[in-house]
């Protein structure tokens, strides 16, 4: 008989060699072996096991062997692997005698049932014997927590409430039906004219909702192809067309599971994706291309759009029941010439941000300079004040503006440069040094303007009064009593 003929050529052989060789592989080269009986008992040790006894606070083989595997091994799996018939092939296992990498194998008859389980101790002091497999997972898992961070750091907000300047009546309640909007998971519609800050809100909304720890995602419809834009929003399977990511790529809402989902330009969606769109909405799944595996997601939408979405519906442009579908809570965020008080606190936030991005001095403007600002019809909003000022940064040599150099400005970049009328209530005026009055007289003055002009608008209600003032309805009631208003007034609720 050859070398080769003493090789078996059938299955059954196969295996039993195979067995055979592995069971005394695992028996001269693991640190211990143990086998349980399908009750749980432990019914032999091998010799390497036999050293681990006094440690489990055994002194005599018999007062472990034949007792049940729970009793005398502490944290054992075994009774989870007699269970379920399910092979558990590494674990740590760590009770008195220490910390051991084991593995857990059932053993079945000729039918297939588990009659026991073998238990073999593969390594003894993981910490050292496995110190190069444990180095490199610990290095893995630390990539893996940065690039979770970084992440991280991509999805979440870049602003707040606080972000909006402005206290002007109309800003006021753009910021009070923001807060409120933060507190449902319904869809948010921030409509309004470009550069009057909707994506701000969008980021304040989030910031300020019970997702504010989960992606905030967003996607503008006009800066992605049309082609492009099923699979922005819903991914790609592996593999699905010619030259796609062979892992795939998951879609915006896939990223934005659990958080918000901004749609910016919601105007500019072409009809191809609003139905895919709409269903995705409405059953809360998504298929993405090349897939026909549905996936669940769990988003809060908030939509922007400068156009007129309910024309748009009614050209047929704009599918209708996706109109009310996101049409749940409306907000209209105002133009700048409908915020004329809020430009001179807009004017300072913007310079403060153009001189720290920029790293040079903040701007100084004068009072006039300011008030033929305030004065402008500003079509493209807060974006075209900011870009005024950025050449206003730019072209002087000082920091130190006059109202000159604004004209020059806004007549290079063809802006009307209309003369003000009047400034604006809260605008600095230029006052001869004899008509200063104390400050403490000047702010009473200015407070008691401001209660008279919110009791005007709201009839007399105190309440809403308050709420454009941005104060508690107290804080007001205290200010009145110190005019010696409160029972001029009547209080309506």
């Amino acid at each position: 008989m050859t070398r080769d003929d003493r090789l078996p050529r059938d299955a059954q052989s196969i295996l039993e060699l195979a067995a055979k060789s592995m069971f005394e592989l695992f028996a001269n080269a693991s640190e211990g072996m143990m086998l349980v009986d399908r009750d749980g008992r432990v019914v032999w040790i091998n010799d390497q096991y036999r050293r681990f006894l006094p440690a489990l606070g055994f002194e005599r083989e018999e007062d472990f062997v034949g007792h049940p595997v729970s009793r005398v091994v502490q944290n054992t799996q075994m009774h989870q692997v007699l269970a379920t018939g399910k092979p558990i092939l590494i674990d740590l296992l760590t009770n008195r005698a220490g910390t051991f990498v084991v593995s857990r194998i059932p053993l079945r008859d000729d039918v297939g049932e588990v009659i026991g389980v073998l238990g073999i101790v593969l390594f003894d002091h993981p910490e050292t014997t496995l110190q190069p497999l444990i180095s490199k997972f610990a290095r893995l898992e630390q990539d893996l927590s940065e690039a979770r961070r970084e992440l991280a750091s991509q999805r979440r907000t870049k602003y707040t409430f606080a972000s909006f300047v402005g206290s002007s009546a109309a800003a006021l309640e753009v910021k009070r039906q923001a807060r409120r909007a933060a507190q449902s998971a319904s869809p948010v519609l921030l409509l309004g004219e470009t550069g009057t800050g909707k994506e701000l809100l969008a980021h304040a909304i989030h910031a300020a909702s019970p997702r504010a720890g989960r992606p905030f995602v967003s996607v503008n419809m006009a800066a992605v192809p049309d082609t492009l834009l099923e699979a922005e929003f819903f991914g790609v399977a592996p593999g699905a067309y010619t030259g796609a990511d062979k892992k795939g790529r998951d879609g915006k809402f896939k990223l934005a599971d659990g958080g918000t989902l901004f749609l910016d330009e919601l105007g500019d969606m072409p009809m191809s994706v609003q139905v895919k769109l709409l269903r995705a909405l409405q059953e809360g799944e998504i298929e993405p291309l090349g897939s026909n595996k549905l996936v669940s997601f769990d988003v809060r939408v908030v939509a922007a759009t400068s156009r007129d979405l309910q024309q748009m519906v009614r050209d047929g442009s704009f599918r209708e029941d996706l109109y009310y579908r996101l049409n749940v809570l409306p907000i209209r965020v105002p133009p700048l010439r409908e915020r004329q008080d809020d430009i001179t606190l807009l004017i300072e936030a913007l310079c403060e941000d153009i001189a720290a991005r920029g790293g040079g001095a903040q701007l100084e403007l004068t009072a006039d300079a300011q008030a033929l600002l305030g004065a402008q019809p500003w079509r493209g909003n807060i974006r075209e004040l900011r870009n005024v000022l950025e050449q206003l940064a730019l072209r002087s040599d000082t920091h130190h503006i006059e109202a000159a150099q604004v004209d020059a400005v806004l007549r290079e970049a063809g802006l009307p440069a209309l003369t003000p009328s009047a400034l604006p209530r809260n605008a600095p005026r230029s006052l001869p040094v004899g008509d200063v009055r104390p400050l403490p007289e000047q702010i009473a003055e200015l407070e008691q303007r401001a209660i008279a002009h919110a009791l005007a608008q709201t009839g007399g209600n105190r309440t809403a009064a308050a709420r454009l003032l941005g104060i508690s309805r107290a804080s007001l009631y205290d200010r009145l009593a110190g005019q010696g208003e409160l029972s001029e007034i009547q209080t309506t609720v």
